[in-house]
């Protein structure tokens, strides 16, 4: 991509932007805005829809945004890069042609993107960037008054855990909501047994296993080429394959499952224990495969296991949970024991009814806010990887509030940022 091109009615910010400074920027920029966002709909049944972060996941989410619910408008996009947001554009006008009203004037690229998404007058803006950004950009989005859904993960280590939560509860004070990106809490199926599961109809819960085994990402994703390209631009685009963009594939993808375990049993682990490590992968510094054995209140135990390898007979996606009295098979709808159920009703696609539930909320005033169940499901994923690259033992309360592990860069711009080693247990150091 050349830097120096803008396309029109596009911002590119050469300088880039310290990660304290785009907060205090925000807070001063937006103070205008947040009573804007506020005011749904101004007496129609539209809502205005932005996002910040237009790959290929951001721009399903919008399709199905769109499909959730009449009176749904596109009317900002913002990306890091000028060839991403163009190539958004032109699928949505493939696909949802009828709901893209965005202008030159309302098309934004660059590290400056963000604020000026949200100073628009959209009701709802998506935040689908690579999860690294996800703490920073859910504030300012918040501060400035708008409803937010927000992909998961949340972030990629403890202190932007901590962030997303102190964001949920400025949101809570505001009336917003927020949905995250953890569609099987918005399946029927899922509620169903989840609701069993807590009325006892497994008995007492004694253990629970969750997996997220499957093949290589690197069918799904792109490698970008290094040449010719910053070190920080090169890792934003091949964010899957980072610790630092992604917070590894246990916290990328498998937090989907662990945020299952947790619903299941009303909280979050105490405790882990991990390992893991690359067997075959030689792309950027992240693991292939991870196991983690988590310790939940009352001695409850929960196996975790996720790997991306291909050619393997382990491939299983699942949440697993056992009672005294039986087991559910919570991804298939099952339970087994002396109240054997099987869920056969209708189960609409949770990618479109996440969005149908977040537009209701908008629309009846009743906000829903899934911030802090995902911050808690991310730092489980967190905890785990941190177990794993460390080789210790990590209890929650500490990770949570002593960690003092920050991946971000120093600043946001295209400069030179060397990768970090693969980690290695016993040496790599725990902070």
């Amino acid at each position: 991509m050349d830097r120096n091109h803008q396309s029109q009615g596009t911002t590119m910010n050469q300088s880039g932007v310290s990660r304290r400074g785009f907060l205090k920027v925000s807070a001063a920029s937006l103070a205008a805005a947040g009573v804007a966002g506020r005011m749904y709909a101004a007496g129609s049944d539209t809502i205005r829809v932005g996002i910040i972060g237009c790959g290929g996941q951001g721009t399903r989410d919008l399709v199905s945004c769109v499909k959730s619910a009449p009176g749904v408008q596109i009317v900002a996009l913002g990306d890091l890069f000028e060839d991403r947001l163009n190539e958004s554009l032109a699928k949505l006008r493939k696909d949802v042609p009828e709901a893209v009203k965005v202008t030159p004037n309302t098309c934004f690229v660059g590290w400056d993107a963000p604020q000026k998404v949200v100073q628009t007058d959209v009701h709802m803006v998506l935040l689908t960037t690579p999860p690294c950004f996800r703490a920073m950009y859910l504030r300012a989005a918040i501060e400035a008054g708008k409803h937010v859904f927000m992909e998961k993960p949340a972030g990629v280590d403890p202190k932007q855990m901590r962030s997303i939560i102190a964001t949920s509860e400025l949101a809570a004070q505001k009336k917003l909501s927020i949905v995250a990106g953890t569609q099987r809490r918005h399946s029927k199926k899922y509620q169903e047994i989840i609701r069993r599961i807590h009325d006892g109809q497994i008995g007492e819960i004694v253990a629970a296993q969750a997996y997220w085994n499957g093949g290589d990402m690197l069918g799904y994703w792109k490698w970008w080429d290094k040449e010719n390209r910053s070190d920080v631009e090169w890792q934003c685009r091949s964010w899957p394959w980072f610790t630092w963009t992604s917070g590894d594939h246990l916290v990328e993808q498998h937090v989907h499952n662990l945020d299952v375990i947790n619903w299941a049993l009303q909280g979050h682990p105490e405790q882990c224990l991990g390992m893991g490590g690359r067997a075959v992968r030689t792309l950027g510094n992240i693991y292939d495969h991870f196991a983690v054995e988590y310790e939940y209140p009352k001695g409850v135990r929960v196996a975790s296991m996720c790997q991306q390898i291909n050619n393997t007979t382990t491939s299983r996606i699942a949440e697993r949970v056992v009672g005294t009295k039986g087991v559910a098979d919570v991804d298939r709808g099952v339970i087994a024991g002396e109240k054997p159920f099987k869920y056969e009703g209708p189960d609409p696609d949770h990618y479109v009814q996440e969005f149908a539930d977040l537009i209701a909320s908008i629309r009846t005033a009743t906000p829903i806010n899934e911030g802090k169940q995902v911050a808690e499901s991310t730092m489980n994923a967190i905890m785990g990887r941190m177990s794993a690259y460390t080789g210790r033992a990590l209890k929650w309360d500490w990770a949570m509030t002593a960690s003092k592990l920050d991946l971000t860069p120093p600043k946001y711009d295209w400069v030179e940022f060397p990768v970090e080693p693969v980690a290695v247990p016993g040496k790599t150091q725990l902070l």
